[in-house]
């Protein structure tokens, strides 16, 4: 855990301070916003931010935005000044923490930060195999590839493999290649110069010098374009990059892990991915099994999730009625964890009962209801098996309301609704859609640019 402290705070900064360090965090200081940006654009990583509310928090933000630099920030005060702490969340920090600081609160902090990353729930006999194998090499230097449908828990696999090894003193840094464009994913892992290319302001250190001496994950490595794989591949196998701009090679010790949802020997048989690439980052592969076969877990994972989002939400935890537990284990869960996470969050919100009961609990492969016609239509629907034939529409009052409208019409309807669905997390749309997070991403841009609101979210 990396935290960064960045003001004076009128010299309750080295009590912060010192409350995270006894809490094993690694404690960065700085004097201000600008003095933060610099060592983190240069390198000195952090997993939270805890500002100063008299910095300017809203440009700093939005600086962190610009250069691609995702970190939670939390704002502190000298006192309870209920409008410093309103006005610091409206700049977009996650949370206002009044000093002097209560070393309980400061603890909480950081260990919501760290909560999620290290959750493993893994008591079903699939997994626990998984598990087996990932404690006998976690201590190796050996580069993993984890391969599994998109929501079954691969990033927090690579942490939980991070934080078993040798390097778990050094900082884990991970790269999602699928929602960086093309054009600024080779900057992000290898850093450039100033003045390398149009908007390079200032010297920035990519992601390979930010993990050294630790570990460095690739998330869906698969959707890396092919002119950057050479690149990447020699990167692990001389241990050494260089700079956009530069020509000085730079030494880097990172071990690397990567992450696939794809059929990645399919898509080196399509030429979409480097063959010698895809045998270096396969030197031990383990395969996360879907939701649905690790049914076991399915019901700690769903209480789990229930009392993280009651607590986040501030309303009561509640347990799961007996019938709620066998519905979500008959689920089919087709977007796995992440699909049952996003469910028990609407279940906890909207449960009327004194425990979550089955209604409360939404799943996409539940049919979806019928709409009643207006009377008078003339129409009749009957249900399923009462003289249908398999070509009789269920429902024909849908079909309707599709006539007169255009195919991409329909398409952006289907995209936002399912987006809105999954609480704006696209990797979980796409996966609904059947469709690639970079598809989903340029049909995103492509409405935002059409003026059209598209619903801000996660990858």
């Amino acid at each position: 855990m990396r935290l960064m402290i960045i003001g004076t705070l009128e010299g309750h900064i080295a009590q912060a301070g010192k409350i995270a360090l006894q809490r094993g965090a690694k404690v960065i200081h700085c004097e201000d916003a600008q003095e933060a940006l610099g060592a983190l654009l240069n390198g000195r990583g952090a997993d939270l931010v805890m500002i100063d509310v008299k910095q300017k928090i809203a440009p700093f933000i939005a600086q962190l935005k610009e250069h691609r630099i995702h970190l939670p920030v939390v704002a502190c005060g000298v006192s309870n000044d209920a409008r410093a702490a309103v006005k610091a969340i409206q700049d977009g920090a996650k949370e206002y923490i009044p000093l002097p600081p209560d070393a309980e609160l400061i603890a909480a902090v950081l260990e919501a930060v760290t909560e999620e990353s290290s959750a493993m729930i893994g008591e079903d006999p699939s997994m626990q195999a998984v598990i087996k194998l990932a404690d006998k090499i976690a201590p190796s230097e050996a580069t993993i590839l984890i391969t599994g449908e998109s929501g079954t828990g691969k990033e927090i696999m690579s942490r939980y493999i991070h934080k078993k090894s040798k390097r778990k003193d050094g900082p884990f840094i991970a790269v999602n290649c699928a929602a960086i464009p093309e054009n600024l994913l080779e900057s992000e892992l290898f850093g450039h110069e100033k003045g390398a290319f149009t908007g390079a302001t200032a010297r920035r250190l990519g992601k390979f010098e930010e993990a050294h001496m630790g570990t460095l994950l690739l998330d869906e490595v698969t959707e890396m374009h092919p002119s950057l794989q050479a690149k990447l591949l020699r990167a692990i196998q001389e241990r050494e990059i260089t700079r956009i701009g530069s020509n000085n090679p730079v030494k880097v010790d990172v071990r690397i892990l990567a992450t696939s949802n794809r059929d990645m020997e399919q898509a080196v048989k399509e030429g979409q991915f480097r063959e010698d690439l895809y045998f270096r980052l396969n030197v031990v592969n383990i395969r996360l099994p879907a939701l649905r076969e690790r049914r076991g877990d399915i019901p700690k994972l769903a209480q789990f999730f229930a009392d993280k989002y009651a607590e986040a939400n501030g309303v009561a935890k509640k347990k799961l009625d007996p019938a709620t537990v066998e519905k979500v284990k008959a689920g089919h869960w087709k977007g796995n964890i992440r699909e049952l996470e996003n469910a028990m969050h609407r279940a906890i919100l909207v449960s009327m009962d004194e425990e979550i009961e089955p209604d409360a609990v939404q799943m996409t492969d539940n049919p979806s209801p019928s709409i009643a016609l207006p009377k008078g239509s003339g129409k009749e629907v009957k249900p399923q098996g009462e003289g249908q034939t398999p070509h009789t529409l269920k429902n024909p009052g849908a079909v309707e309301q599709m006539i007169g409208r255009t195919l991409a019409d329909m398409e952006r309807d289907m995209i936002l609704n399912t987006l809105d669905h999954c609480l704006g997390n696209r990797t979980h749309a796409a996966n609904i859609l059947g469709i690639s997070i970079r598809t989903l991403r340029n049909k995103l841009n492509q409405y935002k640019d059409e003026g059209i609101e598209v619903r801000t979210g996660t990858e």
